[in-house]
């Protein structure tokens, strides 16, 4: 099993990197929350602690959490050690959390990057999507929430010519997975959706339905978090289906939710995100030439409409260049 792999040379290309997770090749780019319990089975890579991410020391606590590394790391294997267990219960794929992580440049030891200067307002924390699919997920993973990690990525586990990766990270509280906002009144012409308790939509599609000549967007759920602004990296979780009722992709049916930047995704999704705010739930009913246009995109035919329903749940700055 490998860990997704990576290429970063710069600071910003490195905290994207380190976000990446494993995206639907129907979603709109270029998981109901499940409830589970922590065990063996559900840990990805499970990684142990050795003499790696033993050697790296941490100081603070989240948002002013730093590290240091020696420069002679072996990276033979895959190591996690956690400096401080928290009290909360151990964190499950499909969570989202709250936390900052640093990377450690292994060639220095210093700092290269810090999630805390690309929060979204003044707490310096970010969230985290637990999954063991991705590094920051993985440093995570089935640790009890509160806990601090060093986490050692030896490059031949992520590809040819891939760098050696040491993170320190911390959880500090866990964040809804489905929008929290104020319900706000039905708009006319759009399609219905209902809810399911977990907060999963079902959209219903009129017979009658004609796309718009540009993405028309209603919200649902109106929220009082940050802004989301363009380039910024989002957190949602997302159904999209076709004008016939089809769903083509679904993070609540996937079991987690995902992330990616607002400029990398079609254009009406993008006109979508950007300018909502965390807690909000959004439709959009895109047009073709604002979507796929005239190409096959999976199993979204071409020049085909998009609708999707999109719970807006955390978003991070674009890191500075």
């Amino acid at each position: 099993m490998r860990i997704r792999p990576l290429a970063a040379l710069s600071a910003a290309a490195l905290s994207a990197v380190l976000l990446a997770g494993c995206a639907s090749s129907n979603a709109p780019d270029t998981d109901a929350t499940p409830t589970p319990t922590a065990t063996s089975s559900d840990c990805g890579l499970d990684p142990q602690s050795g003499a790696d991410s033993e050697a790296v020391t941490v100081s603070g606590t989240a948002p002013t959490l730093t590290a240091q590394a020696p420069t002679d790391l072996a990276f033979t294997e895959l190591q996690r050690t956690t400096v401080t267990e928290g009290d909360g219960e151990d964190l499950a794929t499909g969570q989202l959390v709250s936390g900052q992580y640093v990377y450690v440049d292994p060639t220095t030891g210093a700092v290269v990057v810090d999630s805390a200067t690309t929060s979204a307002d003044d707490s310096g924390l970010v969230p985290i999507i637990v999954d063991g699919n991705t590094i920051l997920g993985s440093a995570v993973l089935c640790t009890p929430l509160g806990s601090t990690t060093t986490f050692t990525i030896p490059g031949t586990m992520l590809g040819d010519s891939a760098p050696n990766y040491v993170i320190a990270a911390q959880s500090v509280e866990q964040l809804p997975t489905k929008a929290t906002g104020a319900d706000q009144e039905p708009v006319a012409g759009m399609p219905e959706v209902t809810l399911a308790d977990d907060g999963e939509p079902t959209i219903k599609v009129a017979d009658d339905f004609t796309a718009p000549e540009t993405t028309q967007i209603a919200n649902l759920k109106t929220g009082d978090g940050p802004t989301v602004n363009s380039g910024d990296t989002v957190f949602v979780q997302y159904t999209g289906v076709l004008p016939d009722g089809t769903v083509f992709d679904s993070s609540w049916q996937r079991g987690a939710p995902t992330q990616f930047q607002t400029t990398g995704v079609v254009q009406g999704f993008q006109k979508a995100l950007e300018g909502q705010s965390v807690g909000s739930q959004l439709i959009a009913v895109i047009p073709a030439a604002e979507g796929y246009g005239d190409q096959a995109q999976g199993s979204i035919p071409a020049n085909s409409p998009l609708i999707f329903v999109v719970d807006i749940l955390g978003v991070q700055r674009a890191p500075q260049q």
